[in-house]
């Protein structure tokens, strides 16, 4: 994968690691990649229905995904099959590596969902972040994770949100 892509044709792998292992792989297809953001396409990835009781992940769903080199996040688009959007679904990451055609970005359990009216923004997993020791282990990651949610938050609940996507 070029760092300048510019053909959206080009088949890439996601891999998503956590605490050092490969939580999941899977295929997406590539969109643009200016060097800094990486934008892809994929179907649901997950087994099953993933029910988070504010918003259903399932088969058939669509996720544009966007991530970054320079940002600790990365913020997927979710929508049904029909194309009726769900809302984003935000990962707090280590800036995304991409090697070839692997795009890996290592999840630090922060999370924040935004509906598609963005009535909705609600942060997740901080209790996950809290017992993960990153804190202890790294605290300028630490830092710069809660940074991150931080800043996805005040997107999220102002005008610029959608703009980081454009």
């Amino acid at each position: 994968m070029s760092a300048n892509s510019a053909e959206p044709s080009a088949e890439v792998s996601v891999v998503l690691v956590k605490a050092g292992r490969t939580r999941i792989r899977y295929a997406a297809t590539l969109l643009h990649d200016d060097g800094i953001r990486v934008a892809v396409r994929a179907p649901w990835a997950g087994d099953g229905v993933r029910d988070f009781g504010f918003v259903r992940f399932e088969a058939g769903d669509v996720f544009t995904e966007y991530y970054w080199r320079d940002r600790w996040y990365s913020v997927k688009e979710v929508r049904t099959a029909a194309g009726a959007l769900k809302g984003w679904y935000c990962d707090v990451t280590r800036p995304a590596e991409v090697t070839g055609t692997e795009l890996v970005v290592e999840d630090l359990d922060l999370d924040l969902w935004r509906s598609a009216d963005g009535t909705d923004v609600r942060r997740l997993d901080e209790d996950e972040f809290a017992g993960s020791g990153l804190a202890d282990r790294d605290p300028r990651a630490a830092g710069a994770a809660v940074a991150a949610l931080d800043e996805l938050e005040r997107l999220a609940r102002g005008d610029g949100f959608t703009r980081l996507l454009a």
